[in-house]
């Protein structure tokens, strides 16, 4: 690919991009509806924002244990296979969430499993991805790819909470069954049927030595943990729209979309690539700040404000993943993005866990004021040890 790919239609022009596209969209929109449905469904059966957040978020969860064994296969399995498979997985583990009568335990047992077969998905996708456009290219496709994730979400949300409201829970889990099948059948028949990017066998002993290669070096070190931390406390917010707001929450989760539509767009096709670098701090801060208002407890209106803002800084992940590409060799992108993209999840579970506990103890609005304090603080550790790291910059290996 041309390293001066200025436009997202010269994007759609290279081969494989569109598919790849295509196949995330469905699998977004299906991810989207299905969460919906079942924290709804899980809320409706329990009355516990606790549950209800974990159902939503805990696959996330799982994506520890992914990172510890399985992650190796983000660059030694073949693409398109992995994808397929794993758009397939959870076609049929949805389809199980759908039955009438499955317990509360054996819903998280599900949700469980899907989060051990998700936690090779992003390495797999955005590795894919850097091969598709290359690094330069990474950035711009990457923004596209965030892009999409806000509108199918604002979709999702939306149509979601409608059929959920006139329907039911159930068949919006079927529903998302069908765009899991239909993100399978895209991924199979749209994408080439590449070699794995490097030798060997996935394997626990070789997941675990490159995460210590890759977490060696104190630069990638800060980029991961400012990748993980702060926007994980974040989706803990997120994670309490349900309890927070029961009759509106798909409102509330479609504006936080239009945020980070808005976002990934200006970052990823107007802000200069000088001051892109100069921003994550920033819009960490964006990310988090508009959350301290909860506790006023604020009207849906204004809840809805506040999410869209705080949305936007989600952006900041696009300015840290092109500097985690910059300090990460090749061959070992996909293993690299794989791990972002892990640890995040797992963050994000634990912090939808622990937003839930709080919310037990006090109320929704308090834990989503909590959850953003910290996060706040963690971004204003992470950049006063970003200040003092050495000015030239370390090797990647």
């Amino acid at each position: 690919m041309p390293s001066n790919r200025s436009s997202y239609r010269a994007l759609f022009h290279t081969p494989e991009f569109t598919p790849l596209f295509l196949a995330s969209a469905a699998q977004t929109a299906a991810q989207t509806v299905s969460g919906l449905a079942l924290a709804t469904l899980v809320y409706r059966a329990t009355q516990s924002p606790l549950l209800s957040a974990l159902s939503m978020f805990g696959p996330s969860l799982a994506q520890v244990l992914g990172a510890t064994f399985f992650l190796s296969g983000s660059d030694r399995l073949p693409p398109r296979s992995t994808l397929t498979g794993i758009s397939v997985a959870f076609a049929a583990g949805t389809a199980v969430l759908a039955l009438p009568g499955l317990p509360v335990a054996g819903v998280f047992a599900v949700v469980l499993v899907l989060g051990l077969v998700a936690s090779l998905g992003g390495g797999v996708r955005w590795g894919l991805l850097t091969e598709i456009l290359a690094k330069d290219g990474y950035l711009l496709g990457r923004s596209v790819f965030n892009m999409l994730a806000g509108i199918m979400q604002i979709t999702g949300f939306a149509l979601g909470g409608v059929l959920v409201a006139l329907l039911s829970p159930r068949v919006c889990l079927l529903l998302a069954t069908a765009l899991y099948l239909a993100a399978a059948l895209v991924a199979r028949l749209g994408l080439t049927a590449r070699p794995p990017r490097a030798a060997g066998r996935p394997s626990v002993v070789a997941t675990w030595r490159t995460n210590a290669v890759l977490f060696s070096a104190r630069p990638r070190r800060l980029t991961y943990l400012g990748l993980w931390i702060p926007n994980g406390l974040v989706v803990g917010c997120e994670s309490l729209y349900v309890s927070y707001a029961p009759d509106a929450a798909g409102m509330l989760f479609a504006f936080g979309a239009l945020g980070m539509f808005t976002g990934d767009l200006t970052l990823g096709r107007f802000v200069p690539r000088e001051l892109r670098a100069r921003l994550a701090t920033p819009l960490l801060v964006l990310l988090a700040a508009p959350y301290l208002l909860f506790a006023l407890h604020p009207a849906l209106p204004i809840a809805a404000i506040c999410a869209t803002l705080a949305s936007v800084g989600f952006g900041a992940s696009l300015v840290q993943q092109e500097r985690l590409m910059s300090l990460t060799p090749d061959e070992l992108s996909g293993h690299a993005l794989g791990l972002h993209s892990a640890g995040m999840l797992t963050m994000q579970g634990v912090s939808a866990g622990l937003a839930g506990s709080v919310a037990q103890l006090t109320s929704p609005a308090t834990a989503m004021t909590l959850m953003a304090t910290a996060s706040l603080a963690v971004t204003c550790a992470l950049a006063t040890a970003a200040r003092r790291l050495p000015p030239e910059p370390v090797p990647a290996t």
